[in-house]
């Protein structure tokens, strides 16, 4: 520590993060080093006992979790924060098992910055001084009453609830954290309290005190506190050994799994849509091949040939829903490599209307594109920003109407770069709106019957705007057409 501020490491593989986010600390007092990829991390990280360590998730050499893995084996009260911009659930579990204290998503602004920092700098104060005691008792024996104090102060300070019930079901110990996360205003010392606990919590500890020799045993719960998944916890309890080998009462750890349960209801309903998704176009082309494969039909040449002609077109939209799919997973984990420069809107835009030609002539649209003489250039994956446009183009086609209109402006927003795609096509509701760029969602009405898509063009839109810290925006009318806005940071 230095002057009472943290001594802190930043790894990150872009240099105009890690140098900002350097300059930022250093104004606000810290001491900071930095590290511009992964194995100076873990050099750094193992050379220094660091008190907050800043790690991006994604690195060309070593992933945040190795250097997060290394920094906690040499020093395991370094406080570790992981930076990304997209996390799995997967990765956020193994992240925190290894000791990760929290994560921070990119692109972050100061203050939430220096707000984790101030909490993460008091969670290691805590743990230093949680250590301290501990090894201040080992050496020796303070006063009773000095060690209550004190004792009564670290479990105050833990962010998970803690609660101590005795051999009779009586309330010994409580910090603030467990009357938060069960929902209560208070707990009485020294009263029975298993009646005012949830009931599954009260059960699981009975089962506890009631044995008569201590077995080292503990048993975990999920409790449903508020309804509709408001607020979930898990709840650990343990044994409390008497002298005599007896029960002397029930330890409660108690941590909020709130956000782990959504992140897990959220997983279960895409694999439950992914499953419904792909069994409808299977079962099409199984049934189409049962009726050619089935002699005592005699269906003719002309009708096998039709009903082939449905399965591959089935199959088609199969294969593109499985790579949409692919697209989706690779960015929600980073794997895919990206291939960064500078890219010409202009010349993406009109290449994409190039490609889309023979649809757009199919429906005797009109495309107004009137670029600028000179416009900034961004920096991205160009297959990305491709596959942006020509979703965005695709649909302005597949949803207007006969002899519409589309219309692509571009102009200048501060630091981004504009896009306009405007279509003078169907049109949607506010409620439609609202689901737009979600998985597999399709607006279903008389208009769009027919129409093919796999439902999940819009969501790969968005995720791509976001991997480059931009926004993309909705402006539409039913009856009068649509207009997607897409914000993209000006390359400096």
């Amino acid at each position: 520590m230095n002057n009472g501020k943290a001594k802190i490491l930043i790894v990150d593989d872009e240099r105009g993060l890690r140098l900002g986010t350097k300059r930022l600390l250093e104004s606000e007092g810290y001491e900071v080093d930095t590290a511009e990829n992964g194995e100076e991390g873990i050099r750094l990280g193992k050379s220094n006992d660091y008190d907050i360590a800043i790690i991006d998730l994604k690195m060309p050499d070593k992933d945040g979790i190795e250097v997060l893995q290394n920094i906690k084996t040499a020093f395991p009260n370094t406080v570790c924060i992981i930076a990304t911009a997209y996390a799995s659930y997967e990765t956020a579990i193994q992240a925190t098992k290894l000791g990760a204290y929290s994560y921070i998503p990119k692109p972050f602004t100061p203050d939430e910055l220096l707000s984790q920092l101030k909490r993460a700098f008091e969670h290691r104060i805590l743990t230093l001084e949680s250590e301290r005691l501990k090894k201040e008792r080992e050496e020796r024996l303070l006063e009773l009453a000095y060690e209550k104090t004190r004792l009564n102060t670290v479990i105050n300070s833990i962010v998970d609830g803690v609660l101590i019930v005795n051999k009779n079901g009586e309330t010994a110990l409580f910090n603030p954290a467990a009357l938060k996360y069960l929902n209560l205003n208070d707990l009485p010392l020294e009263k029975y309290c298993l009646d005012i606990l949830p009931s599954e919590l009260a059960e699981t500890i009975k089962k506890i005190i009631e044995k008569e020799k201590y077995e080292q045993t503990a048993y975990s719960t999920q409790i449903e506190i508020k309804p509709n998944k408001e607020l979930v916890i898990e709840a650990v309890c343990s044994p409390i050994p008497h002298p005599n080998s007896q029960i002397a009462g029930a330890a409660v750890v108690i941590s909020d799994i709130t956000e782990h349960k959504k992140i897990e209801a959220i997983k279960n309903q895409f694999v439950s849509m992914v499953a419904h998704e792909l069994k409808t176009p299977i079962a099409a082309v199984l049934g189409y091949i049962k009726i050619i494969l089935d002699k005592s039909l005699n269906i003719t040449p002309e009708q096998a040939e039709s009903y082939l002609q449905r399965s591959y077109s089935r199959l088609q939209g199969l294969l593109e829903m499985v790579n949409d799919l692919l697209d989706i997973s690779r960015m929600e984990l980073k794997t895919k490599q990206l291939e960064i420069k500078e890219l010409d809107l202009v010349e993406i835009i009109k290449s994409t209307i190039e490609f889309l030609e023979f649809e757009i002539e199919k429906k005797k649209i009109k495309t107004i594109f009137n670029p600028p003489a000179e416009f900034p250039k961004i920096k991205a994956d160009q297959s990305q920003i491709s596959r942006l446009f020509t979703n965005l183009i695709s649909n302005a086609i597949k949803y207007n109407k006969e002899e519409g209109e589309i219309r692509i402006r571009l102009r200048v927003d501060g630091k981004y770069a504009v896009v306009e795609v405007e279509d003078t096509g169907i049109g949607m509701s506010e409620k439609e709106k609202a689901n737009l760029f979600s998985e597999f969602y399709r607006i279903k009405n008389e208009k769009t019957r027919g129409i093919p898509g796999t439902g999940l063009g819009l969501s790969i839109v968005k995720r791509i705007v976001e991997t480059y810290s931009g926004k993309i925006e909705v402006v539409s009318e039913p009856n009068k057409g649509s207009n997607f806005i897409v914000y993209l940071p000006i390359s400096r």
